[in-house]
């Protein structure tokens, strides 16, 4: 499409994940899993005793390497670090909000949801 900025992608991208340890095991055993040479995986489990600052430093991570090419977060955990969320603006990796076993998905409070409805809005406004 002309006028459209061309994003990278790489051949070999993995998925991130960030959430409860039902929801990391599910995808593990679909075969998200990835263990790289320095011992770092590609998810971390989030349970009562994960400190913020550790989910933070995890999304980070995840959202500045450039092997990903998705980050699956759990609702619940990206509404501990919303901020984080909110702000980030790039379009690789993404940023894909899902439920988890405990806390059902709320589009009320996704933000990627959120853009998506404003720019849809957006379009349909000034086709008009």
């Amino acid at each position: 499409m002309a006028g459209r900025a061309q994003i990278q992608t790489n051949n070999s991208a993995l998925i991130a994940m960030i959430a409860d340890e039902d929801t990391i095991t599910g995808f593990l055993m679909a075969g998200v899993g990835n263990v790289d040479l320095r011992r770092k995986t590609n998810y971390l489990i989030v349970d009562s005793k994960t400190a913020m600052k550790t989910i933070e430093d995890a999304f980070r991570e995840f959202t500045s390497k450039d092997d990903i090419a998705i980050v699956l977060i759990s609702q619940y955990v990206a509404n501990m670090i919303r901020f984080l969320v909110d702000s980030y603006d790039k379009p690789i990796p993404a940023i894909l909000e899902i439920p988890s076993k405990n806390h059902p998905y709320d589009p009320a409070h996704d933000s990627v949801l959120s853009r998506v409805k404003y720019l849809f809005s957006a379009e349909s406004v000034a086709r008009r």
